[in-house]
């Protein structure tokens, strides 16, 4: 099991919901607490800044409605007094101004420095709109000079109902910001301590919480790797506790239920390691979850890139069956697993594994190899087949002959003759087919033995070749391309004598009159390669590679009447591989066949003959 690192465990992450937890209440509190405490004193200096605005409202209203509309300098004197006695009262006040309602012109202002503006039409928004609406105007704003916030307010001034004027101020407020600036540092260094001291609370809770769950965690670690004898303990009887117990409790019925198991396995484990035949075993939905070593070598396979595979696949029955289908099949499977490099045939057959209640879990197949039982059986059939059949035929033309001779044609000077003569060619054709299955049979014996000598070939196949051109009784041409230079092989004269016979004999007989039959010997650096060519009428070339095997004759008819017994090729083919060669053919329909076979060289015994 992967280990949890410490950014990981649930230790950390109770301590950081904790502290989140802790943290966002306070933030909660604090926002809460700071929106209050900035509108309670926003509220506090409004409500102050009024009372004095309202008294300087009633000082400048007497002085505005005596003579109200001539410019008199002493009233103006007497409203710029008011106002600096105002500001100097009020440490908040920056300036205060006073405007004329009927003219709008600025009739007096605290600011020492800014007395050019007296006379002057007032610019300010708010002045126009208090006198206006005859309500307070204010709002808090940057004063750009300073960069400070100001309030700035405008109040109506009344007199018998009607707006005569307005005082225009501006306050300082920067110093409330200050104090919640002041405060939110207070705010945040008590949360930051507070914090500290909760995440110190909450490790000890935390580690008080996950104890009992890291041990049970280890535990866990020692039970994967099959060791139950650990305990958890048990800290207290809260819900933890009971976990704990109820593990210990697990533990012990796992240790159980795993020495019952193992003991199980392990016998089946035996059985299927030691068995000849290859087994399978499914899941119920038919994927592979076991496959024994025989069973991965007779499918070619590996146990890796088999397991989770749908046996069907596996077994190459995709097409023909699906799992369903093998549940319910009840006889055996032939698999032909056949390829170029190796003839394969197996049987299968299917076991269902399924509970008392009847719910299917899975399937077992077993695979016998019987591809040897098979070839031998079909050899057998071919074999008893052939045979029966080349001693049929003589044997039924000896007997109707006999019949007919013994219903008196013995005494017809003309007919008795060809008819002992007939029934001779066919007792020859007979012994003749004993003799090639004898040879045969004499050769498939372990203990066959050749005796070799050194030859000069190129001398030995010439002596073969002028033997059928002195006894032959056809227009055949014989041509010769053999090197004069000495080869010298290691065979048996006999038996290498019989092949050459085979193949000379059959090219003479497919020869057409007049044609020609070529004989050639090629040198290569580890064998000679002897080749036969004949002009006759050729060989299908699907029939090619079959002429070798035993009583397969292209034209039947043809064979029979030269008496022929179908063995002389497969006779060739054992001599010549009992000697480390090969033996092939190669044929064009109506043009010829040639029929090679190679013998191993040795170019240094040639040169120690030499």
């Amino acid at each position: 099991m992967k280990k949890v690192g410490f950014f990981r465990s649930i230790h950390l992450k109770f301590v950081i919901i904790y502290v989140l937890l802790i943290l966002i209440a306070m933030q909660i509190i604090g926002v809460y607490f700071v929106r209050t405490l900035e509108d309670t004193l926003m509220t506090n200096f409004q409500n102050s800044l009024k009372q004095r605005v309202n008294m300087l409202v009633f000082d400048l209203q007497e002085e505005m409605v005596k003579e109200r509309g001539k410019e008199d300098p002493t009233k103006e004197e007497a409203v710029r007094l008011i106002l600096k006695d105002y500001k100097n009262k009020s440490t908040d006040f920056s300036e205060v101004q006073a405007i004329d309602g009927g003219s709008l012109r600025i009739i007096g202002t605290s600011d020492q420095s800014r007395q050019g503006v007296v006379g002057q039409r007032t610019t300010a928004l708010k002045v126009k709109r208090s006198i206006v609406t005859n309500r307070d105007e204010g709002s808090i704003q940057v004063d750009k000079q300073t960069g400070n916030r100001v309030w700035v307010q405008s109040t109506p001034i009344r007199s018998k109902g009607e707006v005569i004027g307005a005082v225009y101020l501006v306050a300082k407020v920067e110093n409330i910001f200050s104090q919640m600036k002041d405060i939110n540092k207070i705010l945040f260094t008590g949360t930051g301590i507070a914090l500290v001291f909760t995440a110190l609370l909450g490790i000890l809770l935390a580690k008080t919480i996950t104890r009992p769950i890291a041990d049970m965690k280890k535990h866990a670690l020692v039970m994967t790797r099959g060791n139950f004898t650990r305990k958890v303990k048990v800290y207290d009887n809260d819900e933890i506790g009971q976990l704990a117990m109820t593990f210990n409790d697990l533990t012990r019925k796992l240790q159980e239920a795993t020495a019952t198991t193992e003991g199980e396995k392990r016998k089946l484990s035996s059985v299927i390691s030691n068995m000849t035949d290859g087994v399978i075993a499914t899941d119920r939905k038919g994927r592979v979850i076991l496959i024994n070593e025989p069973a991965t070598k007779m499918l070619d396979v590996s146990r890796e890139t088999v397991l989770s595979t749908p046996i069907d696949a596996v077994l190459g029955l995709e097409e023909e069956y699906s799992f369903d289908d093998l549940l319910l099949e009840q006889e055996s499977v032939i698999l032909d697993l056949s390829n170029k490099k190796k003839h394969l045939i197996l049987r299968a057959n299917f076991s269902v594994i399924q509970k008392e209640s009847g719910f299917v879990n899975g399937l077992i197949a077993v695979l016998h190899d019987i591809t040897e039982q098979e070839k031998i059986e079909m050899e057998r059939r071919e074999f008893v087949a052939n045979v029966s059949h080349e001693l049929r035929t003589p044997l039924t033309t000896m007997r109707s002959y006999l019949e007919a001779l013994a219903d008196g044609a013995w005494k017809d000077d003309e007919i008795a003759p060809q008819f002992l003569q007939t029934t001779r060619t066919e007792t020859e054709r007979m012994i003749r087919l004993v003799n090639d299955l004898l040879q045969l049979s004499k050769m498939d014996r372990e203990d066959y033995r050749l005796s070799k000598e050194w030859i000069d070939f190129s001398i030995y196949f010439n002596k073969i070749i002028d033997r059928f051109e002195l006894t032959k009784n056809q227009n055949v041409t014989f041509i010769r391309e053999i090197p004069e230079t000495p080869m010298f092989v290691e065979i048996d004269q006999d038996k290498i004598t019989q092949v050459l016979d085979n193949i000379i004999s059959n090219a003479m007989k497919y020869s057409p009159e007049g044609g020609r039959i070529t004989y050639r010997i090629k040198e290569e650096d580890t064998q000679i390669v002897v080749s036969i060519s004949d002009e006759g009428v050729g060989i299908p070339s699907e029939n090619v590679n079959k002429i070798f095997d035993r009583f397969y004759r292209v034209d039947k008819a043809r064979t029979r009447r030269l008496g022929g017994t179908g063995l002389g090729l497969a006779i060739a083919k054992e001599m010549v591989q009992a000697h480390q060669g090969d033996i092939w053919a190669e044929s064009v329909e109506g043009e010829g066949t040639t029929v090679y076979f190679s013998l191993p060289y040795d170019r240094m015994a040639e040169d120690d003959w030499s």
